[in-house]
């Protein structure tokens, strides 16, 4: 209970590191779905600075399709298994409640749901059962559907303006989770950047309108990594070639900026450079309360 208090309560921005062991993940699918590759890959985000990792075994990109709970599992367990002797601090990105009673079970601390609790209606009580902290996303493309050319299209229209929504929504997301048993001092709301949000104009507000979030007391993360969105305001400023490096120079940028305004952690693929912009951005924080 303290450990996990004290990762949930850190005085500093956390940077946490995605380990996708998945086939078809956007930025790097297949790359780490070696058991040694991707425990290497962990070991690797540890040694430049991840406080936290990541494990997902499962794309959520538009148009990517299930794979079964025994494959996706099974690829958990043995980063866990490989991880835990390491010292690391592992979140298990999963909606499957199965699938996240086991990675507990072997020693994972935190559960990243991003349908934040919608999905499978029992992997809240999981986690009401298991001492662990509980990332709560805001989503609606799995419960809705997305159908037509513009990934999640049907589902980003914001009647009330994208901040206010995603707002309310999240917080009857959280309201459900602590009816089912969740203590309200494990969790950590996301508001799901890119998540039924594909353009510019429906991420730039939840950034700009972070304190909204922060304001609820509940910690939040920011998963802003290679987003659809971060390149499309590279190409808004004028940049014609947007290749991995800048998208990930722009995430910094992000992390920085989240930082300074009370993201408890980031959620990123390249480690190295958010762990340097981040400490940048709670130093800015840190200056401006004095």
């Amino acid at each position: 209970m303290a450990e996990l208090q004290s990762i949930r309560d850190a005085g500093r921005t956390l940077v946490m590191g995605v380990l996708n062991i998945t086939e078809d993940s956007f930025s790097d699918g297949g790359l780490w779905l070696d058991p040694g590759k991707a425990a290497e890959h962990g070991r690797d985000m540890m040694a430049t600075g991840a406080d936290i990792i990541d494990i997902g075994a499962e794309s959520t990109r538009p148009g990517a399709k299930r794979v079964s709970e025994a494959d996706e599992l099974a690829r958990i367990k043995g980063a866990v298994e490989a991880l835990i002797p390491e010292g690391a601090v592992l979140s298990i990105d999963t909606t499957r409640s199965s699938v996240a009673a086991g990675a507990l079970e072997l020693g994972a601390q935190i559960i990243n749901d991003v349908s934040g609790g919608m999905l499978d209606k029992e992997l809240p009580h999981v986690v009401a059962d298991h001492d662990c902290l509980y990332i709560v996303q805001h989503w609606r493309g799995w419960l809705a559907g997305s159908h037509g050319s513009t990934p999640d299209a049907d589902t980003s229209r914001y009647e009330h303006g994208v901040l206010a929504d995603v707002r309310d929504e999240l917080m009857r997301q959280v309201d459900a989770v602590i009816a089912a048993g969740v203590d309200p001092k494990r969790i950590i709301i996301d508001p799901g950047l890119g998540f039924s949000k594909p353009g510019v104009e429906h991420n730039l507000p939840l950034l700009a309108g972070l304190d909204a979030f922060t304001g609820t007391g509940y910690p939040v993360l920011i998963g802003q990594s290679r987003k659809r969105f971060v390149s499309a305001l590279l190409a808004d400023a004028g940049f014609d070639r947007i290749d991995m490096d800048e998208r990930d120079d722009a995430t910094a940028a992000i992390s920085a900026l989240s930082a300074e305004h009370g993201a408890w952690a980031v959620r990123v693929h390249d480690v190295a450079r958010s762990r340097v912009a981040v400490a940048v951005g709670d130093a800015w924080r840190d200056y401006a309360k004095r």
